[in-house]
């Protein structure tokens, strides 16, 4: 057994010389995988500039020195690059995505809460917006639901006062249901909601809503964030 069962680790052997390079390759490794963090999960290439230790799960369509590696993990180590080949069950956390991937056994789940081996996956998700206030009555975002989602909730944050001519408060919801997800909501800076739903399908993409309780908008910025759950079919065969 030249190499460790769970994350490949190299063993030193018996009359082994230079013991210190394979001790050391064996700390890179397991210090890229035991709490696992990729830079991305999408690359097919490294940059000019990678540093020691440095994790990335290989994308889809990989060269030069990451060719034929596509979903294994490449770690930089001594200056070149080693690889890994994941497992079921294998976690990490992407940097680019700032969420979690998961490996089913074929493929790396992103958001992934629960994977099938065929593929299936239960995702749980939060997308976070600044929303800038809009001059008016109601301020609409951009489509910030997706379609099919199960939505849990949606919370805010203050993070510029909200202010306009004879506003005393907010609510926050979607077109047809204005307070679905609170009223009464406060302008000062750090005012916050946690407007807790169903959860509740959304068939469409769909925009959120911030409606004042009188007069007019005319500034401030909200941050908003949609929890919500989508299903992830069997991959294709």
């Amino acid at each position: 057994m030249s190499d460790t069962y769970q994350f490949g680790l190299p063993l030193v052997q018996a009359a082994q010389a230079q013991k210190h390079v394979t001790v050391n390759e064996a700390l890179v490794r397991l210090d890229a995988v035991a709490q696992m963090r990729v830079r991305a999960d999408d690359w097919g290439n490294p940059s000019a500039n990678s540093y020691e230790g440095e994790a990335h799960v290989v994308g889809p369509i990989a060269s030069n020195e990451w060719a034929g590696q596509s979903g294994n993990i490449a770690i930089f180590s001594n200056g070149g690059w080693v690889f890994l080949t994941p497992k079921v069950g294998w976690r990490a956390w992407n940097e680019a995505l700032g969420a979690e991937i998961a490996f089913d056994g074929v493929d790396w789940v992103r958001y992934a809460s629960v994977v099938a081996a065929g593929g299936a996956a239960s995702l749980h998700r939060v997308v976070e917006i600044d929303h800038t206030v809009a001059s008016g009555a109601v301020s609409v975002t951009l489509s910030v639901i997706p379609s099919h989602a199960q939505v849990i909730g949606v919370s805010a944050r203050v993070i510029s006062a909200i202010t306009g001519t004879g506003v005393s408060s907010w609510s926050l919801g979607v077109a047809g249901a204005a307070d679905r997800y609170g009223s009464g909501l406060g302008l000062g800076l750090n005012s916050f909601a946690k407007g807790a739903t169903g959860p509740l399908t959304y068939w469409a993409d769909t925009a959120l809503e911030i409606t004042a309780d009188a007069g007019d908008f005319d500034g401030g910025i909200v941050r908003l964030a949609v929890h919500f759950m989508e299903l992830e079919a069997p991959r294709s065969v």
